[in-house]
């Protein structure tokens, strides 16, 4: 969702004026998934670079993500989402941590649109994470503007294919949604042709 803070600039708004315009995209978007077979969606909510805002952004875009919760849980559950939430959470504040769990438990059931949000997610963070964890299960004796993809799901998208397009967040709209999954339902592959 890359774009907002910029896209309120260009309005002569402040930054947080284009995060609430980006928040209320992402309800449009998600409701067309089943329309163009889309059944998994990930979205990049907030980086663990975006600590590095102002204080006073980052403390709005907190405050966004719990209205956010509050207010969307009864439609998201309603529509048939599933929503789950990747990231390091120790870092973000109890009540909201709360109520990204409450939102998984509550939508735990559905199964029409998997919506999988990255809030304070890093790639490189992801892998450190991994890392650590494996290390302490061995320790404990078990085993177990720019075109760039900004750290976002790193270890996922080894083969991923990418679309780099100039539209900002709050401007995309489902059409273009739809028109960018065609395009890519309609390429043809180097592994074997499939579509």
């Amino acid at each position: 969702m890359d774009g907002n803070g910029r896209w309120a600039t260009q309005r002569g708004r402040p930054r947080l004026f284009g995060h609430h315009a980006g928040a209320r995209r992402v309800r449009e978007i998600v409701e067309t998934c089943p329309e163009i077979g889309v059944e998994y969606l990930t979205i990049f909510a907030f980086s663990t670079e975006n600590w590095k805002r102002t204080q006073v952004e980052v403390a709005g875009l907190m405050s966004l993500f719990r209205r956010y919760i509050s207010k969307e849980t009864r439609a998201l559950n309603s529509f048939g989402v599933r929503v789950r939430f990747i990231g390091d959470r120790m870092r973000l504040d109890d009540k909201l941590i709360r109520l990204m769990s409450q939102l998984e438990n509550a939508t735990a059931g559905n199964t029409r649109v998997h919506l999988t949000i990255a809030l304070n997610y890093g790639g490189r963070d992801e892998v450190a994470r991994a890392t650590k964890r494996l290390a302490q299960d061995l320790a404990d004796g078990r085993t177990s503007g720019e075109a760039r993809i900004s750290n976002f799901l790193l270890w996922q998208s080894a083969y991923a294919e990418y679309e780099f397009i100039d539209t900002l967040w709050p401007d995309f709209t489902s059409a273009e949604f739809e028109a960018l999954c065609a395009d890519y339902g309609g390429r043809d592959r180097r592994f074997g042709g499939i579509k």
